[in-house]
């Protein structure tokens, strides 16, 4: 029986990864026929490529699929390349068809032409109905085993087509009721269906004004509904409210697991779908992009300085108290940045609200720098004996606080009427405006009232 405790699972890929390396792959097969398809991509995730595919050989076809959905991108593409053609097309095969459609744009024409060739009419309908949409909308997010019920019919002819049935697909907490057209009226809980009186219309019981999303709303934007509504499935449905599908919490906690990934990794300019296990040249080609515009931001700041070395020079206090500028600076503005890029991506901040935060934003910097430019101040004046020299930091550290908040909260909207992801750019661009601000600032005063 597979694995479901995520302790006991973890410790059993720990066991499973000291036994192959002292014994190899014999004395680790049944111990493998022991773990969830999650807790076998996390295994093939924590292996080296040399070992991964000798473990890969010997996950059974039932498991092979569902662990291919798991994987991140970069593991996935490697086993997929080094996998038969016909191994492969039988695992994806045995999957549903949001699966499938999740795979495809990474799977070889060969298999994808025999999955195709494999399934039913129905179900190669579904996969191009699923195929249709963009993979980061609710329909290319969507299951299309949405069970839909009318709303003449009564409670125990529902109960009666249950049982028809058989088994519910996963996570059915409520069916969906629909017209003569196919156009969603609402939805009906199962607990509800369970207590009702035989003879009650579905009518009666119906939620008439159910949670759903268009097919072609953002995966981000049905994230955040679901953990707003507590939602376990919702319905899919097209402009004109035809039920197409529907979506579950499993896929929505992916999207957020994903999302979370991103913006972890993005921030450093690193892909989160890389395999950290991948060639040292990839890695370095990867990292290189990102180090090179960093170092360009780096230029500019110095060219700024290059501009004061004469200031500099004849006092040496100021090549001291310059980082402290430009780091309060950084660290307001990614505070403001922050805020502003969690806003955008929960839909807190828009259009008609922007102005006010721009002002609040620029407001707390304000406050925060003059806060800390009399702290500053006096730490300057303590430490230098010097009172002009600490008048002109907190002069400094007030300017670039506040443009350091204003910008922080003005670049994820202009980056995202641009079509620039904030997550990736925005840091970098911030870092370049506090360095930039700071110094000038700090030295442009200390050129016209210490020299």
């Amino acid at each position: 029986m597979a694995a479901t405790n995520p302790d006991n699972a973890e410790d059993l890929i720990e066991q499973i990864i000291t036994v192959y390396g002292d014994d190899g792959i014999e004395a680790v097969v049944t111990l493998l026929d022991e773990l969830h398809p999650a807790d076998v991509a996390h295994l093939l995730e924590s292996i080296p490529p040399e070992d991964r595919l000798e473990i890969w050989q010997h996950i059974d076809d039932d498991r092979r699929g569902e662990t291919l959905v798991e994987l991140n991108e970069g593991v996935r593409n490697t086993l997929i390349s080094e996998t038969d053609i016909h191994a492969l097309a039988a695992a994806v095969h045995r999957l549903d068809t949001d699966e499938i459609a999740d795979l495809i744009p990474g799977l070889p024409d060969e298999v994808i032409a025999e999955v195709l060739f494999n399934v039913s009419l129905e179900e190669r309908e579904q996969l191009n109905e699923v195929l249709s949409y963009a993979e980061d909308t609710a329909g290319g997010l969507m299951d299309i085993d949405a069970v839909s019920i009318r709303p003449r019919i009564t409670v125990a002819v529902v109960r009666r087509y249950l049982r028809i049935l058989a088994s519910l697909p996963e996570y059915t907490d409520k069916l969906f009721v629909v017209n003569r057209n196919n156009e969603l009226t609402g939805t009906v809980l199962l607990s509800d269906l369970v207590t009702a009186d035989d003879e009650q219309r579905i009518s009666e019981i119906t939620n008439t004004e159910p949670r759903y999303f268009t097919a072609e709303q953002d995966e981000l934007e049905v994230a955040n509904g679901f953990a707003r509504y507590n939602l376990v499935s919702a319905p899919v449905v097209t402009e004109d409210m035809h039920l197409i599908g529907r979506i579950t919490v499993d896929d929505v906690v992916d999207v957020i697991q994903d999302e979370a990934d991103y913006r972890m990794m993005a921030s450093a300019g690193l892909d989160e779908e890389q395999d950290i296990f991948a060639p040292v040249t990839q890695i370095t080609r990867s990292r290189a992009v990102w180090l090179g515009i960093n170092l360009i931001t780096a230029l500019v700041a110095s060219v700024v300085i290059g501009r004061f070395q004469d200031t500099i020079g004849q006092l040496v206090a100021l090549a001291v108290l310059m980082p402290i500028v430009a780091s309060m600076g950084g660290n307001t503005g990614i505070q403001s940045l922050t805020v502003v890029i969690r806003g955008l991506a929960v839909g807190t901040i828009s259009a008609s609200n922007a102005r006010r935060i721009f002002f609040k934003e620029m407001l707390v910097g304000s406050l925060n720098g003059l806060i800390w430019a009399l702290a500053t101040a006096m730490i300057t004046v303590l430490w230098f004996d010097d009172l002009q020299l600490g008048i002109i930091i907190g002069a400094a550290m007030i300017i670039t606080m506040t443009s350091a908040s204003l910008f922080g909260a003005l670049l994820p909207v202009l980056m995202t009427r641009y079509g620039i992801d904030p997550t990736l750019a925005g840091g970098v661009a911030l870092t370049t405006v506090a360095d930039v601000v700071g110094f000038l600032s700090f030295l442009g005063l200390a050129a016209v009232f210490l020299t």
